[in-house]
């Protein structure tokens, strides 16, 4: 075999394998950021896993095309925030692996309109809170969950925050209680305005712990 058929040859076998690789590389890419992840959740109309169903993926900004109602919900892998108001509006509720039979028993929720998928984030966690709309007033930068603004960094107002890195869940009141806002990162300029509550008193991490 002449220069010409080894070289050839040699090209060929780089061609085969470089599929193999390139899937490789992406298996490798999505399980360090946590990609990997089939996160699936399941709506039901009525309550008790009755009724037609609707399976989910990903975001859904609006239900009433696959459901007239929703009630009750399994989540069967990852986590996913859900919404009593179309487009991510209205109250909020977070959802992890698990049975939901009945969300006004539950939540206080009679009814589901949209859903968001949290994608797991498996880097550092870095927001930055302010006492009050636009980021005036006290600002304070947290990386881990704080039960209670008001004992931390005595707050007793936060209406605005920056989101650099992670997903984290803000709660009304302190202890991680009352209504939740989900904040995936960026800019929230005035919690209000966002159909939100006023104020958010208490904050934690959507960790790998939660998957």
């Amino acid at each position: 075999m002449g220069f010409t058929g080894i070289k050839r040859k040699v090209l060929n076998q780089q061609d085969n394998s470089s599929p193999a690789r390139a899937a490789a590389a992406q298996r490798d890419k999505m399980t360090s950021t946590g990609m990997n992840m089939n996160s699936r959740i399941t709506f039901y109309e009525d309550r008790n896993f009755q009724g037609r169903s609707y399976e989910c993926s990903s975001d859904c900004p609006d239900m009433s095309s696959y459901l007239s109602r929703c009630q009750s919900c399994r989540v069967e892998s990852g986590c996913f925030m859900v919404y009593d108001r179309s487009n991510y509006m209205g109250n909020q509720w977070f959802m992890k692996r698990g049975e939901y039979s009945d969300f006004q028993r539950m939540m206080g929720m009679t009814d589901i309109r949209s859903c968001r998928m949290i994608p797991m984030h498996r880097g550092s966690f870095r927001m930055r809170i302010y006492e009050r709309e636009n980021f005036g007033g006290q600002m304070h930068e947290m990386m881990d969950d704080c039960d209670s603004i008001m004992d931390r960094y005595r707050m007793n107002n936060c209406m605005s925050c920056n989101v650099m890195d992670g997903h984290w869940l803000m709660y009304e009141q302190p202890q991680y209680r009352g209504r939740m806002m989900y904040m995936r990162p960026g800019e929230y300029r005035n919690f209000s305005q966002m159909g939100s509550m006023g104020r958010l008193m208490s904050m934690r991490r959507i960790n790998e712990s939660c998957y």
